[in-house]
């Protein structure tokens, strides 16, 4: 039986390869590439001379019951143009049919485009959702910036250059004038990281077209804010009238309002003498 090796890959700088990835790349059978000539650059500069054959979007289907045969009895690598393959990449189909076929699926992480902006973002790092590539129809990319709207993580999401702009103008318009971070060419020899609010970077692209490949970190939704004490006090009425029992109707009012349930404890106890909660 063969391995499935799923090989993390430099996203700029081809300095940034793992030693791991290396002698795995030159251990396997066979590399399979979402890109060949980009691959064969890697596996030139470090000497490595297994063969390689093409794994993209659009034979990645057709190409699947070859490889998944071929990592059967032999070990087989999978690669992306750069980062991690199956991340906004090719590589999610075979490793999953990998992984139903009971074949070992090792991966050798490297680096990434997503984590490395966010890290040097200087937006909150802690929690984050990543939204992938946005849509390219105006439409459909104000929806999806729409349903994250109210999302207190971080954002993180890829676009091509020449839609950056409409991009950019769509989550001013649905999201407000949050702190963004604009990475390009991440590792590159033209690396640049952006920040400012989105009109402030509206107004830098429009003066100077954007080039290149970006990661966009977007500031998650403010805090909303907190609701009155009378309001607290009318929810936590209903509820108690209803016959909720206390400890139910402070989780509830609290998750309703925003307020601590420390508060809305505090707030009910004022309201109406409880022995215990």
């Amino acid at each position: 039986m063969g391995t499935l090796y799923v090989v993390g890959t430099p996203i700029g700088n081809l300095e940034d390869i793992t030693l791991r990835a290396i002698r795995v790349l030159r251990e396997v059978a066979l590399i399979a590439a979402e890109d060949t000539r980009e691959t064969r650059k890697l596996l030139a500069r470090y000497d490595i001379t297994t063969p390689v054959t093409s794994y993209f979007e659009h034979n990645k289907l057709t190409k699947l019951d070859y490889l998944l045969d071929f990592a059967r009895t032999s070990d087989l690598a999978i690669v992306s143009d750069a980062g991690m393959p199956g991340i906004s990449d090719p590589g999610y189909e075979l490793i999953r049919a990998a992984i139903a076929a009971g074949l070992p699926v090792v991966p050798v992480p490297g680096p990434s485009a997503m984590l490395t902006a966010l890290a040097v973002s200087g937006l909150p790092t802690d929690q984050f959702v990543y939204l992938g590539f946005l849509p390219r129809r105006p439409g459909d990319r104000r929806r999806a910036l729409a349903e994250v709207a109210g999302e207190r993580r971080t954002l993180v999401a890829f676009e091509s250059p020449h839609r950056l702009v409409e991009s950019l103008t769509d989550a001013l318009a649905v999201l407000g004038d949050r702190r963004v971070a604009l990475a390009r060419e991440l590792t590159k020899v033209f690396e640049e990281v952006r920040r400012g609010t989105v009109s402030e970077l509206i107004r830098h692209l429009v003066a100077a077209p954007p080039r290149g490949e970006y990661t966009l970190v977007i500031e998650g939704a403010p805090p909303a804010p907190l609701a009155p004490e009378e309001e607290v006090e009318r929810r936590l009425a209903e509820l108690t009238a209803a016959g909720v029992p206390a400890k139910e109707a402070v989780a509830r009012v609290s998750l309703a309002t925003g307020r601590p349930r420390r508060e809305v404890y505090r707030l009910l106890l004022a309201g109406r003498k409880y022995d215990k909660i």
